[in-house]
């Protein structure tokens, strides 16, 4: 499985704690050095069936100080991937995919049932 994740965050240090304790194997991937691709996102998009804007980190600082709450929903969905495949940190986190599941931000029940 592909963890993604910052390493400094606190949900992702949660959530790598869960992997580790439930023996999950996984590869840890620093999104601020090593962000995800548009085409990465686009396919994790499509296979987690979640709505683009689930995607973004909008309680991060880059996506308040570029006010993209108001700049969003003016923004088609391939400037929206482009854009997120900019800076890791517009990506919400962690992100975790084995290929065909795709599970963002992390939430215990969710993960367990799914894993």
């Amino acid at each position: 499985m592909l963890f993604v994740c910052y390493p400094k965050c606190s949900t992702c240090k949660k959530a790598q704690k869960w992997l580790d304790e439930k023996g999950k194997d996984y590869e840890a991937r620093d999104i601020r050095t090593d962000h995800p691709t548009e085409e990465e996102l686009r396919e994790w998009q499509r296979k987690s069936g979640l709505p683009l804007k689930r995607f973004f980190n909008t309680s991060g600082n880059l996506y308040k100080e570029m006010k993209l709450k108001d700049r969003l929903p003016e923004m088609s969905e391939a400037e929206q991937f482009r854009l997120l495949s900019t800076d890791g940190m517009l990506v919400k986190r962690p992100i975790l995919t084995d290929g065909e599941t795709v599970l963002v931000g992390f939430r215990e029940k969710e993960w367990e049932e799914k894993l």
